[in-house]
């Protein structure tokens, strides 16, 4: 297993311009742009002793909608995941070419807390290159540590459509589960995508601007599925133990600008949540949270 380390985060932008060159016809066939259509690569990134800038922290805060605390949001290890994950995605290595990739499952647990003052190392891998009824699904596997302690954990299940026609191999986490009922709207505007790029780093053009999501087949921009995932845990923010997983799946985008709805329901500890659409009640995403033993 080879191991790159990286002493500060990956720059996004250059990557997500690597990310788009295999799409451009003529280019994604030549050498050091063509992607392997082998398995999981070979392959770890790791950023050692990163720090959580405080400003930062607080921006994110705002626009995820999470109230000042004395650890970090659930959701915010993924900002120092992120850089890793495109840096992994664009190595051709990897056996897709990152455009077109859907975020289709997501994955959280956290160990305990993580205060805004701790210094922890990340780790990144892929990993279960498996069949899907549709193509392909293969998962991004992120550690955070804390002196050698795993403090938190996330799967991102990416699904590449193709030549499908094989069962999974194991069951969707989530499969069955319904939206909770609820009275709660969400007013999103058109700006949410851009704002959420400017902090997290994900400026995939499908999330910025109706005229770059067209390019890529979307009537207009869309709202990236970890902004809902973290928003829908800023909800929950008071009803959450300090040790849980967090599971999500991603059923449809939500078009900006939108009126959602969110709703929950809790039973023996676990409580579901879901989003839908308000006039049209499409569902966009399902998740629980179960406590850790």
């Amino acid at each position: 297993m080879a191991t790159r380390t990286f002493a500060k985060a990956p720059s996004t932008a250059p990557l997500m311009l690597k990310a788009a060159l295999p799409a451009i016809p003529g280019v994604g066939s030549l050498p050091g742009v063509k992607h392997a259509s082998g398995g999981a690569p070979d392959l770890v990134l790791q950023r050692p002793g990163v720090a959580t800038d405080a400003d930062h922290l607080e921006r994110y805060r705002e626009v995820c909608g999470f109230g000042r605390a004395e650890s970090l949001p659930v959701t915010y290890p993924h900002m120092a995941a992120f850089g890793l994950h495109m840096a992994l995605m664009t190595d051709t290595a990897f056996p897709f070419a990152p455009m077109g990739l859907v975020h289709l499952r997501n994955a959280i647990t956290q160990h305990r807390p993580i205060a805004p003052d701790e210094t922890f190392d990340v780790t990144v891998q892929a990993a279960d290159l498996r069949p899907h009824p549709k193509g392909r699904l293969i998962d991004l596997i992120t550690d955070v540590t804390v002196q050698d302690e795993i403090v938190w954990n996330e799967v991102t299940t990416l699904f590449a459509r193709g030549r499908g026609g094989s069962a999974e191999t194991s069951p969707a986490p989530l499969e069955g589960l319904e939206a909770p009922s609820s009275v709660v709207h969400w007013k999103l505007a058109g700006n949410l995508g851009r704002r959420y790029g400017a902090v997290s780093g994900d400026r995939n053009p499908i999330h910025l601007y109706p005229l770059t999501a067209k390019a890529f087949g979307f009537p207009t921009n869309i709202a990236h599925g970890m902004w809902t995932k973290a928003h829908a845990l800023a909800a929950l923010a008071n009803r959450l133990p300090d040790s849980y997983r967090v599971d999500v799946e991603f059923k449809k985008p939500i078009l900006l600008p939108s009126t959602v709805v969110f709703g929950s329901r809790e039973a023996g500890g676990v409580i579901d949540l879901g989003v839908v659409g308000a006039r049209k009640p499409d569902t966009h995403m399902v998740g629980r949270v179960t406590p850790l033993a």
